[in-house]
């Protein structure tokens, strides 16, 4: 096999880079389920622009968390709490009351997406849509799997049952109950297809172990968010454009005609998400920070550990990070998640924060905000700290999750840190300790050097644990690697296009 060949297998097997039918057998069965079915598949150009595309009652009636196929069309930011499509992804504008800074921070919420109320639902359509229509993944014939530390997880099995396949979970044992409660009704059989690796956020290579056992099997396809770049492309242009247009937004109503958007922050887990910041950097010159756990300072330090920032799992350079199109590093410590996650929960908390002058508009979307979300704020705050931004600089971020799928967690947090009960004076402390003074020590403004050193950590994962094609790994530390992926975008809208023609034709 020549070098050249080798490549492009990879491309097309272990990252999900078709850009053709690959096998016309597999797309037959997949067009035959769907026509069964009466599945039709939004393209991402339709999933960017809802209120351009989509017309607000293309779901009908359909139960937004429900395994219903008109949910596909649910499947992006334009959503509000009922599954009712909006014109403007909805958001909050969060100010100095909260932030100690003076530039306001814009916040996506991630709990607005149908059936697992978090955006990874997202990243499971892009890896999965891509695969089925290039005739990769056959939904008569495939299992699923879906490996994650949370919430992906959930997302590949919604999407799974509502493109007419069995989808299979994985993910660490040590994951909230409530993401063990989500998967045990949407599961065809539970005890077959939620799989518990041992550990928690910090053991993702026990559950790339998990999946080369799997990957044995013909049957078993793996979707492994950390290596489809389907999950970078969508996040690049749907989650990339819904954050451009909240800016737009708060220019246009605040009278901020000053307003530059600045930053953008984010965990970075499967380094999906964060591919959105490449897009703001493209459209506004906008700066990008890669988000971590301070207990596993994987990009700051080579790090290992374990946290409880719950879906930003670490000890590894996913291979479609474009670390060296991102110019931060910050590290959030889980002590300061944790304690604000209960805090946005318990009335003393709102309370104190209220007696602060927190605007009621703010809090009373503090409960939307999950672990990783509330991390990625507070680095926002951190690098708006080192960056010298001021009020006319504007940050943008995303709440993944909401404080609903942490119940659990913070019954163990409230009983491990504040006695069983959270009081004014655990409030008070709490707010001294993570909100009046976020730290900076663990913010890096990176150099060349330090992009290079990161972008090698990968090596270790990739080339010599899953086999990735040396030159291939190497490719991705040109720009032009990442710029050629774009021409994807339409390609994979046009095989949807043509999917659904035939699905339509039967």
């Amino acid at each position: 096999m020549t070098t050249q060949h080798s490549h492009q297998q990879a491309l097309e097997d272990q990252f999900g880079l078709a850009d053709r039918v690959v096998n016309e057998e597999v797309l037959a069965n997949s067009v035959r389920r769907f026509r069964e079915r009466g599945i039709v598949l939004p393209t991402l150009e339709e999933l960017s622009n809802p209120p351009k595309y989509i017309a607000k009652d293309k779901a009908g009636d359909a139960d937004p968390q429900g395994p219903d196929p008109r949910n596909l069309w649910r499947v992006h930011w334009y959503n509000d709490s009922e599954g009712n499509q909006v014109d403007v992804p909805e958001h909050v504008v969060l100010t100095k009351e909260l932030t100690g800074i003076d530039s306001p921070i814009l916040v996506l919420f991630g709990n607005r997406f149908p059936m697992i109320t978090a955006h990874k639902v997202l990243a499971a359509y892009a890896c999965l849509a891509p695969r089925l229509v290039t005739g990769q993944f056959d939904p008569t014939a495939h299992r699923a799997i879906w490996p994650s530390t949370g919430n992906y997880a959930r997302g590949g099995v919604a999407i799974s049952r509502l493109m007419a396949s069995r989808g299979v979970a994985i993910l660490p044992q040590g994951m909230s109950q409530e993401r063990f409660d989500w998967l045990d009704t949407w599961c065809e059989n539970p005890a077959e297809d939620v799989i518990k690796t041992v550990g928690t956020e910090s053991n993702v290579k026990e559950i790339y172990d998990e999946c080369n056992a799997l990957a044995k099997d013909s049957k078993n396809f793996i979707f492994n968010q950390f290596a489809e770049f389907g999950n970078h492309l969508t996040h690049y242009k749907v989650t990339g454009a819904a954050l451009a247009h909240v800016f737009e937004h708060y220019k246009q109503t605040s009278g901020h005609d000053a307003a530059r958007l600045a930053l953008m922050t984010s965990a970075t887990g499967s380094a999906g998400t964060i591919a959105s910041g490449e897009y703001l950097k493209d459209t506004y010159g906008t700066k990008v920070c890669a988000v971590e756990a301070l207990e596993c300072p994987t990009l700051l330090k080579n790090g290992y550990g374990e946290h409880n920032i719950q879906g930003i799992g670490d000890k590894h350079l996913p291979i479609i990070h474009n670390i060296k199109k991102h110019d931060l590093v910050c590290a959030i410590s889980d002590q300061a998640t944790d304690s604000l996650e209960v805090m946005f929960n318990e009335s003393a908390g709102l309370d104190y924060l209220r007696a602060k002058g927190v605007p009621e508009a703010i809090l009373k979307t503090l409960p939307d905000f999950g672990v990783s979300s509330i991390c990625n704020v507070l680095a926002a705050i951190s690098c708006a700290k080192v960056l010298g931004l001021g009020a006319d600089d504007v940050l943008v971020t995303v709440a993944t999750d909401g404080g609903q799928m942490y119940s659990s967690e913070r019954v163990k947090i409230t009983e491990r840190d504040f006695g069983g009960s959270f009081t004014a004076q655990h409030a008070a402390e709490v707010w001294g300790a993570h909100l009046a003074n976020v730290p900076t020590d663990a913010t890096l403004e990176m150099t060349e050097f330090d992009k290079d050193r990161i972008f090698n950590l990968g090596y270790y994962t990739w080339v010599e644990q899953q086999g990735t094609p040396f030159e291939l790994f190497e490719s991705r530390r040109d720009q032009t690697f990442w710029d050629d992926l774009h021409a994807l975008l339409p390609v994979w809208d046009e095989m949807i296009a043509d999917f659904n023609a035939k699905v339509a034709a039967g």
